[in-house]
């Protein structure tokens, strides 16, 4: 305005002030999405055709850092946390690399890193790609296989998979085509033994997603819709021209898993055929697990076609649980078994925490069930499920779970009602505070060292105990808690931009400054945003005074102004207006 052109054009210029109020308000979570099309060298481009550029597929992880995320929140399976982490990673950074340099080389029949994953229920398949499509931040839908049938039959269209992925990037067909499918019960499309006739709901199903798992183009508008068909027809009224909207499946990733009952037996039938060195060693095994050795002539004879083995070229096998497995998955921090049910009572005001010997305890129940992971979360529902029917109408505010409640429920929630200000078990209840906060400490100095490192920041043992606090308080998975604590600095440093803007001051909070709003945040329920807004109110006139007096105009705010800012701005008003001693 008044003649002044910042260099950018006007919509560039315009974006940026709203993103720099986005940030400020809200930190760096919320971003104003711009979406570009990056046109062919020369001009132009063919109709219809758009480009997705870098901005689509920003993804930069490497495979050890997408395993190190996963070893914070799954236990065991470090095989196939390795093979997921390296594939998964490579397919996108090779889509990247393609349409990076796709002037000069694109591919034809080129070979997708389709998974299949195979293991007992309950060993965190599912959970596994759930977290890493979180992570990477890509569309993600899960189905299971038994809901789909051949194209033409009562059931299912597999091709509804991929308009489910459009759904989920909210109609954006060009992020969409770079979304992850997950099939779950794979194993249930396998073809039965002596049927004869079209078998619809398996080998049909197989055949019918040939297509997609390799590449092929998905019409969006389903013709049996009525409502995509009153969509063409008004399409078609308005503008004279039928319109098709396809999306094409080259670049989306499929995984699919299964438990595979049954296939252990061809796995061992076939090794103790070939006679093979270990074989007879591996005979005598019963506590082998016969799925590591599986080969794709195994997955045939089990039921499955050639041609959709050989859509699936990367196997990732999951091991059975144990006991000591489940005692170490409640122990986690990032466990969402325990998060979960902590919430549960911190929903009526309750405050929950789990001795050692309870957890160990729950996890010997769960192991007797045989169902994995997902044991866990109906022991200790039914531990607990008396106490969250009862307490809520009480005036206890605490609970801790100790072995004897795990052991009889309904026997520890008499005593605890009968005894509600048990010296003992406040006791217990404190110690037990003090060992998980202890363990939240040393997991997140463990687990987080490197991400802080990589940020900039240092984790400072007053940083080590916000993060446990805001998990505690928040009742947050330790990755959560994490990234909003630093979402909270992010506050503070927007909050120094703008100030600089506004009254043209330059200050920086000291880390100890920073974290002590970071708390006071945290303890008394206010935004950092506000708090700081807050200080410098007090502080500014003062700074001014400073600034007319010595023409300084840079300052570090240090902790002290945030516990006593009338104390410490009156302190370097007093230092500034000093007489110069000659």
């Amino acid at each position: 305005m008044d003649g002044e052109f910042s260099g950018k054009p006007p919509r560039a210029d315009l974006e940026e002030k709203i993103h720099d109020h986005l940030s400020q308000k809200y930190g760096d979570k919320v971003r104003l999405a711009s979406q570009v099309v990056f046109p062919r060298a020369g001009g132009g481009r063919e109709s219809g055709e758009r480009y997705p550029g870098r901005e689509l597929i920003n993804f930069d992880l490497k495979p050890q850092e997408l395993a190190a995320y996963l070893d914070e929140h799954i236990i065991r399976q470090d095989e196939a946390k390795a093979i997921l982490a390296t594939k998964i990673c490579t397919h996108f950074n090779r889509i990247k690399y393609l349409l990076r340099e796709r002037r000069r080389y694109n591919p034809i029949g080129g070979i997708k890193n389709n998974i299949i994953m195979i293991g007992p229920t309950g060993v965190g398949k599912t959970f596994m790609v759930k977290l890493i499509a979180r992570k990477i931040g890509v569309p993600f839908v899960k189905a299971d296989a038994t809901k789909f049938s051949e194209t033409g039959y009562v059931g299912g269209d597999v091709e509804d998979l991929i308009r489910d992925l459009v759904q989920e990037a909210d109609g954006d067909l060009e992020k969409a085509q770079f979304g992850i499918v997950y099939l779950d019960e794979i194993d249930k499309i396998a073809a039965s033994q002596g049927l004869i006739g079209p078998d619809v709901s398996r080998t049909g199903v197989q055949r019918a997603l040939l297509k997609p798992m390799e590449e092929t183009e998905v019409d969006l508008r389903v013709p049996h819709d009525p409502i995509s068909q009153i969509e063409a027809i008004e399409h078609y009224r308005r503008t004279g021209k039928r319109q098709k909207r396809t999306i094409n499946t080259r670049h989306i990733l499929f995984i699919v898993s299964g438990a595979f009952n049954g296939l252990s037996d061809i796995i061992r039938r076939r090794l103790c055929r070939q006679g093979i060195g270990f074989g007879a060693e591996l005979k005598s095994q019963e506590e082998e697990n016969w799925l590591r050795y599986v080969r794709a002539e195994d997955l045939i004879e089990y039921g499955f076609e050639s041609e959709f083995i050989g859509r699936l070229p990367v196997i990732a096998v999951f091991d059975e649980l144990k006991e000591t497995d489940l005692y170490e998955i409640l122990k986690n921090p990032n466990s969402t078994v325990v998060v979960n049910k902590k919430q549960d009572f911190r929903a009526y005001g309750i405050d929950l925490v789990f001795e050692d010997q309870a957890l160990a305890e729950l996890a010997r129940q769960a192991a007797a069930e045989k169902t994995g992971a997902r044991a866990l979360v109906r022991v200790t529902e039914k531990a607990l499920l008396p106490f969250e029917k009862t307490l809520p109408s009480t005036n206890i505010r605490q609970l801790v779970v100790t072995p004897e409640l795990v052991d009889d429920p309904w026997g520890w929630l008499k005593y605890v009602l009968d005894n509600p200000n048990s010296p003992e078990l406040k006791s217990r209840f404190e110690r037990a505070l003090e060992e998980e906060l202890a363990r939240l400490k040393e997991f997140v100095r463990q687990k987080k060292a490197a991400f802080f490192e990589h940020l900039g920041l240092s984790l400072s043992e007053s940083r080590l105990e916000l993060i446990t606090l805001l998990s505690r308080q928040e009742d947050l998975d330790i990755n959560t808690a994490t990234e909003e604590f630093v979402l909270l600095l992010k506050q503070i440093r927007n909050f120094e931009r703008s100030f600089k803007r506004r009254s043209g001051l330059e200050i920086v909070f000291s880390d100890e400054a920073a974290n002590e709003i970071v708390r006071r945040g945290l303890t008394e329920g206010q935004g950092t945003y506000a708090l700081c807004d807050r200080l410098l109110n007090i502080l500014e006139y003062g700074l001014r005074l400073i600034q007319e007096r010595t023409g300084r105009d840079s300052f570090v705010i240090v902790e002290e102004a945030v516990h006593n800012p009338e104390h410490y701005i009156n302190r370097l008003i007093k230092e500034a207006f000093r007489p110069i001693q000659t």
